[in-house]
């Protein structure tokens, strides 16, 4: 029988063996923008419930344990992936209660729970997906309990059940198969459910030390390593350049990479070499940069080089931090009665953006996007935070929706209502849209219309080397996107935000807004505003924004 120890230990081994391979999940996504986070969320998910259960000292019953794992994951959840498997050990969490101990039938039972109310959660749940390894999981689960009630011999039936599931995903997905990938939530549920039985099987905890993606890579030698020793010394700066370089190794010279730590060591300190037959990595601070590259070429030829002015980044870093200092003093969020009619919250990334979202009558805005989905309790304090009967939120990211709806039965004070907009674009039309002389109901239908009547474009890059949607591009190469579908592949990212704006432009457009992020310049802004403005109809207004938005070169609001 499963006690509440050997659960507690359960969630936290599965927590580590998720964080371990959380860049190998996050490198399945298929689409090929930097969105790669399904692995980064569900980690982030469980491991909230992993930090909660560490806490937890004296003995608990496995309700207990199950009860303390559901709120903490449904409050850390982050992104969709991480929402459901909130809700699938929400589910288990019902299932369990009151139990002190478990059989193998009680484990599968709560499971089954748990899918069924993942599977509800999704509007159109789709096959193919960690819905279906989660599903297949649970019957093979069951199956297994009519047989024999060992939780041992249960759960391993669970995890087979989940990785043939998984295996089987690209047949139920086609753009799976044809990127050549399995479903990444699916494969992170796997993770979770291996981590599992480690505890249940052989009672051990899996240690998370570090990513095996990282220390596998033969591209990134110690990797692990080579920072954290590095780390060890920037304390205090007594050179000037912080210099890393990598060296392929020239088979003919037989010098020890050793003489040159310990001729790196005579100029520098921070000395870190790390080799092996064919590169060596070097760490050194110094003031003469050049002299260290010099001596490092009598090994081979330099591949990367990487010199930073550690003073000058310190000095930045130093003001950086003052500045975040004193945005937290000003943005502290304090829970407030409902004493106003209705409060909106947005969700966005970047300082513009977040201005722009508060000048149009939003308290608070939550920061995330793409990339940095984030989770329940964030939203959750922001509501709280909005003295208003009625709180409005805009997720403003597809990724985001289910994280605030979960949100909804959390609040008993207000009423929460979700407006299930996908982009920034559609967030602010549908803020620019809110009539204060209409009801809350009236108000939500006109905001979802308004936002329904915007065409949205994108320009970011590619975030690996990919064949998508009958369009093949390469690492970097600059991407304009309409409504989330690829439309063009480049290679200058203002070039492309004017094609793109120009090609979403018809008869029926009056105001477009240009959005640009934090690494465009103002100079590069104003070209392609320009550009764009010499191209489209007089009548249509043109308006540019400093959204200082992360990943996004541009966001296009075309109306």
């Amino acid at each position: 029988m499963i006690n509440g120890t050997d659960l507690r230990n359960a969630m936290i081994s599965a927590a580590n063996n998720i964080a371990k391979h959380k860049s190998s999940i996050d490198k399945l996504n298929i689409f090929p923008v930097p969105d790669g986070d399904t692995g980064t969320n569900m980690s982030m998910t469980i491991g909230n419930a992993a930090a909660e259960l560490e806490k937890v000292k004296e003995e608990k019953t496995a309700g207990e344990v199950a009860h303390i794992a559901a709120s903490a994951l449904l409050r850390g959840a982050r992104g969709n992936s991480g929402v459901i498997l909130s809700l699938l050990f929400r589910g288990f969490s019902k299932g369990t209660e009151g139990m002190d101990t478990l059989g193998g039938s009680d484990l599968v039972n709560a499971l089954g729970i748990g899918v069924e109310a993942a599977y509800k959660a999704v509007m159109k749940p789709a096959e193919g997906t960690i819905l279906t390894v989660s599903r297949v999981a649970s019957e093979k689960g069951k199956a297994a309990a009519a047989i024999d009630d060992d939780p041992v011999y249960v759960w391993s039936a669970v995890c087979k059940g989940a990785a043939e599931a998984l295996e089987n995903t690209p047949e139920l997905l086609p753009v799976l198969k044809k990127a050549g990938v399995v479903d990444a939530g699916g494969k992170g549920l796997c993770y979770i459910f291996e981590g599992m039985m480690s505890v249940f099987r052989d009672g051990v905890i899996i240690e998370n030390d570090g990513d095996e993606e990282e220390k596998n890579s033969s591209a990134s030698l110690s990797d692990d390593f080579f920072r954290n020793a590095a780390a060890e010394f920037d304390q205090e700066i007594h050179y000037t350049y912080c210099t890393e370089f990598i060296v392929g190794r020239n088979p003919e010279v037989q010098k020890d990479p050793e003489e040159l730590r310990t001729f790196l060591e005579t100029m520098g300190d921070c000395v870190v070499v790390v080799s092996d037959d064919e590169i060596i990595k070097v760490h050194v601070h110094t003031e003469d940069p050049g002299n260290a590259l010099e001596a490092a070429l009598v090994f081979g030829q330099l591949l990367t080089v990487k010199v930073d002015n550690m003073k000058e980044q310190h000095r930045k870093a130093q003001e950086t931090e003052a500045a975040r200092k004193e945005d937290l003093k000003k943005e502290e969020i304090k829970p407030v009665d409902p004493t106003e009619e209705i409060g909106f919250i947005s969700v966005a990334a970047g300082e513009g953006l977040a201005t722009l979202f508060k000048d149009l009558g939003c308290s608070y805005v939550v920061s995330g996007g793409q990339t940095m989905n984030p989770s329940t309790e964030d939203i959750l304090e922001a509501i709280k935070a909005t003295p208003a009967k009625n709180v409005i939120i805009l997720p403003n990211n597809k990724n985001i929706v289910m994280a605030a709806e979960q949100c909804i039965p959390l609040v008993t004070d207000r009423k929460v209502i979700v407006l299930p907009t996908r982009t920034i674009p559609q967030g602010l039309s549908a803020m620019l849209s809110y009539d204060p002389e209409s009801t809350t109901e009236e108000n939500s239908v006109k905001m979802m219309e308004a936002a329904g009547n915007v065409n949205t474009g994108m320009v970011t890059f590619a975030a690996r080397d990919s064949e998508f949607g009958g369009h093949k591009m390469k690492q970097g190469d600059i991407l304009g996107l309409e409504n989330g579908k690829m439309k063009l592949i480049e290679k200058d990212y203002v070039h492309t935000c004017s094609k793109l704006t120009r090609s979403m432009v018809n008869r029926a457009t009056s105001f477009i807004t240009i959005i640009y992020g934090q690494d465009v310049t103002e100079e590069q802004a104003n070209d392609a505003y320009n550009r764009i403005k010499s191209h489209v109809s007089s009548d249509i207004e043109v308006t540019l924004v400093n959204g200082g938005q992360p990943v996004y070169y541009f966001i296009i609001s075309v109306e």
